[in-house]
């Protein structure tokens, strides 16, 4: 049996996204998608889960020169689940590798769709 580590998330940005660069000089760009489900219809419900999303690279530098707290976004990637130390004590967190993140806002000249693998030809 093949199996593939995908995802794929629609919604909205949290916060604008949080632009750094790694060690070697490698852009990085940190934000939050929120994914809210609704059901029910006599009584109306939500759930909201947060997303957490990593893009590197040239699509990075697009993340956070385009995209900004509210903003409407499609996002297709990988999981990926990374360990930190804080005060003596390893945390897990688990996250979205960004692969391709579409800008799905209507307002102004939208920019264009870019996949991770686009900027390894550039």
């Amino acid at each position: 049996m093949y199996s593939r580590n995908r995802v794929d998330i629609i919604g909205h940005l949290g916060a604008d996204p949080e632009l750094r660069r790694l060690d070697d000089e490698t852009p990085v760009a940190n934000f939050r998608v929120a994914m809210t489900e609704r059901w029910g219809s006599d009584e109306k419900q939500e759930r909201t889960e947060w997303i957490r999303v990593a893009a590197f690279g040239k699509l990075a530098e697009l993340v956070g020169k385009y995209l900004k707290k509210g903003s409407y976004v499609s996002v297709e990637g990988s999981l990926r689940t990374r360990s930190y130390d804080k005060d003596g004590v390893t945390h897990y967190a688990t996250e979205v590798r960004a692969s391709n993140v579409g800008f799905l806002d209507k307002k102004g000249a939208p920019a264009p769709d870019v996949d991770e693998d686009e900027d390894a030809a550039a």
